[in-house]
């Protein structure tokens, strides 16, 4: 399959965009080059795919169901209980509608830690994105269940990792306070052995510090070092209550980090995130939504345009995350994070695209598209989507979206 984006505006300049394949071919100026599919880019530009690095994507079923709450409270009365009635089919069909609304604001791929993988899986490769999927555990000190997670996990992850080549497995403990020592350890072996990704959350509240210090007379990071857990293969999510010590033990180790600002400030963490102290230790730094809980939706463009206000306002500093590293945040080094080589637009990467509508409101006056898009976007500024070069969405249309739609209330109905 070839596709051919004629006269959309890249970069400053009028090109052409010869995708073939999954990857991009060719970028020219009036290209003569022949495909089976044209696009007409004008009044449009092209940018990356966005990336959301950490989600729980299936808890849009649970969107608006508790808010307003304390984290912890709001994980134990609201989440965690009604998370236990979840079913594959849930999943499934709360994926897939995920999927939609990331499709529907420009994201082409992203890193999810849920329940149910072989759920997850089918969803994600029925709607065509790219995405890492957590086989996700707890085990709360707990042997018999940390033994369970131990013989089911590797032949999951073995089915479903190489599957789907837009869909790559990883391993997903949860958190220090809810995976053991010898979980987490196992984890780690075990992932670093096969060569996948560790998604985990990391200091994202005083209370997970302290109770940390409290139970094992040590701050997470120290002792997450002491247990061989850092690794540069580690994605931590929020890693938001960090001193300069921590910072430093996570750049010795390359462990990636990612910030979600509308889901910290919504739970009022307490402390915006240290961007410039890990930046300038020069940790690789990506975006996320979290859960549809905690957020409530799945914009990546909203993310983008918070996470740069946050920094400004948290530190009093107005040229702290300028709009093109927040872009580059949600784009480059998504992609980077995940080890897939796509992020920006250049020849020989793989074909994960959008095409933003110019002519919408938002973007007018164009003096500056990486303002636009950051300070004044959303996600309703996407016409068109592609992944593994393939068309997802055209004129905000995706395939069986109204079908999605109605099967996605009909799980939720029968959750609440």
């Amino acid at each position: 399959m070839s596709l051919l984006i004629k006269n959309v505006l890249l970069e400053g300049r009028i090109v052409d965009v010869l995708i073939e394949a999954n990857k991009i071919k060719q970028i020219s100026q009036k290209s003569s080059a022949k495909a089976e599919r044209v696009i007409d880019g004008t009044n449009k530009a092209i940018i990356p795919g966005l990336v959301n690095s950490h989600t729980h994507a299936a808890m849009t079923l649970l969107r608006g169901y508790g808010d307003d709450m304390n984290l912890m409270e709001w994980l134990q009365e609201k989440i965690w209980p009604i998370e236990a009635k979840l079913t594959a089919e849930d999943i499934y069909w709360g994926t897939k509608f995920a999927c939609l609304e990331m499709i529907k604001t420009g994201t082409t791929c992203f890193h999810d830690m849920y329940w149910f993988p072989e759920a997850q899986h089918k969803a994600v490769e029925e709607m065509g994105m790219r995405a890492v999927l957590d086989y996700t555990f707890f085990d709360n000190n707990d042997k018999e269940k940390r033994k369970k997670v131990m013989e089911e996990a590797p032949g999951i992850i073995q089915r479903l990792h190489t599957k789907n080549p837009r869909i790559k497995m990883a391993l997903g403990p949860h958190a220090i306070y809810t995976v053991s020592k010898e979980g987490l350890q196992w984890a780690m072996r075990f992932a670093t052995e096969k060569g996948l990704l560790v998604h985990f959350h990391l200091c994202e509240t005083k209370s997970e510090v302290d109770d940390c210090i409290k139970t094992h007379g040590k701050k997470p990071i120290p002792l997450l070092e002491e247990w061989g857990f850092l690794q540069p293969n580690l994605i931590t999510a929020h890693s938001v209550w960090l001193d300069d010590e921590d910072i430093q033990i996570l750049k010795k180790h390359d462990v990636k980090v990612v910030h979600n600002p509308t889901a910290n400030m919504k739970l009022a963490i307490g402390k915006a995130f240290r961007f410039k102290q890990l930046q300038e230790a020069g940790l690789l730094i990506g975006l996320g939504t979290d859960g549809v809980a905690s957020n409530n939706n799945l914009d990546m463009f909203e993310i983008m345009k918070i996470a740069a206000l946050l920094q400004k306002f948290s530190y009093d500093d107005p040229t702290l995350l300028k709009a093109h590293e927040a872009f580059e945040l949600a784009t480059k080094n998504g992609y980077q994070i995940l080890g897939i080589d796509a992020g920006t637009i250049e020849e020989g990467k793989l074909a994960d695209l959008s095409l933003i509508d110019l002519d919408h409101p938002a973007l007018i006056p164009l003096h500056n598209l990486a303002s636009n898009i950051v300070y004044a976007g959303n996600g309703d500024c996407v016409d068109t989507v592609i992944i593994d070069g393939k068309v997802i969405m055209e004129n905000r249309k995706v395939a069986g979206e109204e079908e999605i739609k109605k099967r996605f209330i009909k799980a939720v109905s029968r959750l609440t």
